[in-house]
């Protein structure tokens, strides 16, 4: 008997790669291995918890009863709430009816895309770049892809991007970059924007615009000199074609609670917002009210993010010097310098290679499986975020990592880079 049939979408949607090595990572631990997981875009929350104020307000929000269905926009104080936080900290004025909140940043990125692309309208993303394939397929669109580059830090640029921007629908950004950790310049990005408009302001009346999808989840975290740029601030015309994608899951580590928010044209945010109202992708009642409450405490926001961060940077910038290390001592190895994020681009450059057992390392996938082997070191390669499968780097996250295993790490990293010849 063959199997059923089901719709086209359910046939041709391609699964998670990070889901498929995770399952791999949990065989090993069931059998005994200590596994120094790196391939998870999120937080241990025993490392890493929630801020204490936030907990307290979630706690309150429930005792206080709030379990009940919120308006599809978000409840109005929250919606304020953001507006002020946005202003504040990043210059950004958006009215109430210019915000939507929604269950994290998911729904309201498979939202926008539902509310701007057309089956067979073009969408620009870069390679590597989280889950902007998925969106597409979704949508039907048709891909257009942009292979970035080391010498840009994996940041696309203006002069890739321009040649394909006529008959365009949507342009899908992020910045700080999920899986780089790496982001724009202030000039690059202000080409960009130079680009969107001039395509917009040549389009017909009858022309569907370029809305440009700027997914910044991670803005509040970058490091050292590394300064976090957004389009709107960089030309205020761009408001009326950038779409944000943000929230509370990557600058309060809180991934589980389920509060984010997008700000965007009017038009476009009541189109995403009726679409929402049928998938229910609300974020919950109480954590809304909490969320709210949250983002006027500017003392103890200043206090989590001084630690937060300076946690999150000890680690990249330690894993990072070991690899660098590593790199002087001759072996195939490489990183780019942490900016932001909670990710560390590292290559391992081992295709060719033979083992210790006389097996040859034929292909990136035996590399990555190697270093699972005999490192006991999951991270997930740059081809399981669209780039090329013979691409030698990848995504390191240290959103569960404890600093006291970092040297042990590297050094079970040296042992299995020795037995190669």
């Amino acid at each position: 008997m063959s199997a059923t049939k089901l719709s086209q979408l359910a046939e041709t949607l391609i699964g998670s790669e990070i889901v498929s090595l995770g399952a791999a990572i949990k065989e090993k631990i069931k059998q005994g291995d200590k596994i120094y997981n790196y391939t998870v875009g999120d937080f241990d929350a025993a490392v890493f918890p929630i801020p204490q104020a936030l907990e307290n307000e979630i706690v309150n929000a429930y005792k206080n009863h709030h379990t009940t269905y919120p308006p599809a926009e978000g409840i109005l104080e929250l919606r304020e709430a953001v507006a002020d936080f946005l202003a504040a900290r990043e210059g950004l004025t958006y009215a109430t009816n210019e915000i939507m909140i929604a269950a994290g940043g998911r729904p309201l990125i498979y939202a926008a895309f539902r509310a701007i692309v057309d089956k067979g309208d073009k969408v620009i993303y870069p390679v590597p770049s989280w889950n902007n394939n998925h969106y597409v397929h979704f949508t039907e669109g048709e891909h257009v892809l942009i292979e970035s580059k080391l010498e840009n830090n994996f940041m696309p640029t203006a002069e890739q991007i321009q040649p394909h921007l006529k008959g365009a629908t949507l342009l899908a950004l992020c910045s700080p970059l999920n899986p780089t950790g790496t982001t724009f310049t202030k000039k690059e990005l202000s080409a960009i924007c130079d680009l969107v408009i001039a395509e917009n302001e040549q389009r017909g009346a009858n022309e569907k615009q370029l809305f440009l999808l700027y997914d910044q989840i991670y803005w509040t975290l970058t490091f050292g000199e590394t300064e976090h740029y957004n389009p709107v601030s960089i030309n205020p015309k761009m408001k009326a074609y950038t779409i944000f994608i943000d929230g509370i899951s990557k600058a309060f580590a809180a991934t589980g609670v389920r509060v984010g928010w997008s700000m965007g044209p009017k038009n476009l945010i009541d189109k995403m917002k009726a679409i929402n109202s049928h998938v229910g992708a609300w974020a919950p009642m109480a954590e809304q009210k909490a969320v709210a409450n949250y983002l006027t405490q500017t003392e103890n926001i200043d206090t989590y993010f001084s630690n937060f961060k300076a946690a999150i940077e000890e680690r990249l910038q330690s894993i990072y010097n070991g690899f660098i290390q590593l790199k002087k001592e001759g072996f195939a190895v490489d990183a780019v310098a942490p900016q932001a994020a909670i990710y560390l681009t590292i290559q391992i450059n081992l295709v060719g290679k033979k083992t210790a057992t006389g097996k040859i390392l034929a292909t990136q996938s035996d590399v990555t499986q190697y270093i699972l082997d005999e490192a006991k070191i999951a991270i997930v390669p740059f081809y399981a975020f669209g780039a090329g499968k013979d691409s030698s780097w990848y995504r390191l996250s240290v959103g569960t990592c404890k600093t006291e295993e970092i040297n042990e790490m590297l050094e079970k990293l040296r042992a299995a880079l020795s037995q190669l010849s």
